[in-house]
């Protein structure tokens, strides 16, 4: 399989952070998903996901981000994201309701400030 996309792993505060560089499609989007959820333990608030370094969302990606959001508050934690207001990420965030379903913030720091 061809990567391509990226995952950097920081932590920032108690959230861990996932920075997603690259595309985020139906054919990453299994391996994306298992990359995201080990970030994750019980002591976490959340998980904070940066898209600022993403190129490219389909449909795949957005119902995995959709899916992680639900398993995170069953488990009373919080999928925070980091868009750019100007980039095509932000306009397929915001036209599928993912925006008004997930926090989205313009930085890390302003993701894990809340």
């Amino acid at each position: 399989m061809t990567m391509i996309a990226r995952i950097v792993e920081e932590h920032h505060g108690d959230y861990p952070v996932a920075r997603v560089q690259g595309e985020i499609d139906a054919s990453n989007v299994a391996w994306l998903e298992t990359r995201l959820s080990a970030m994750l333990d019980n002591r976490a608030h959340g998980l904070i996901v940066d898209l600022a370094g993403t190129t490219y969302l389909d449909s795949a990606g957005i119902a995995l981000l959709f899916g992680l959001a639900s398993t995170l508050r069953r488990h009373q934690q919080e999928l925070r994201l980091v868009v750019i207001a100007t980039s095509p990420i932000a306009r397929m965030v915001t036209l599928t309701g993912l925006a008004s379903a997930v926090p989205t913030h313009e930085s890390i720091e302003a993701a894990a400030g809340d």
